[in-house]
């Protein structure tokens, strides 16, 4: 069966600060992931980290090849936002779960049912097929 997202977790993921990973963001400017983690650190005001595979830095924060790379301790991910396709999102959303992160939110146009299952059994929030930039006006942010 097809996710539906929740509304409620929705707002509550968009207003609740906390620690985004962006999986996908790299320096191209020309990628959707570049604008929309601007709009999640600045508009939304989350602490966000660049997650890419040559674990770059971008926008000033200090990027990690990977989810279990970031230090939990200084860094525990509240939301890890996924820009992979979704041929590649499975696993991703299996290093969320391993490394303890609360919700996943896969973008437009990714989708793993599979995977999505996983991580509603793992207890974590799912949002599938969204855009934080698109929900902001729904919001009020």
């Amino acid at each position: 069966m097809a996710h539906e997202n929740d509304p409620a977790v929705v707002d509550r993921l968009m207003r609740t600060k906390g620690t985004w990973a962006i999986v996908g963001l790299t320096r191209n400017e020309w990628r959707s992931a570049y604008d929309v983690s601007l709009f999640v650190r600045d508009r939304m005001s989350m602490e966000i980290i660049p997650v890419n595979l040559p674990g770059d830095d971008v926008h000033g924060e200090k990027g990690y090849s990977s989810l279990s790379e970031i230090p939990a301790e200084k860094h525990p991910i509240d939301v890890v936002d996924c820009f992979v396709n979704s041929q590649k999102v499975g696993p991703v959303i299996d290093e969320a779960i391993a490394v303890g992160a609360k919700a996943v939110w896969l973008q437009l146009g990714v989708f793993d049912d599979a995977a999505v299952e996983r991580a509603k059994a793992a207890g974590l929030d799912v949002v599938v097929n969204s855009c934080p930039a698109r929900e902001g006006w729904r919001v009020g942010i």
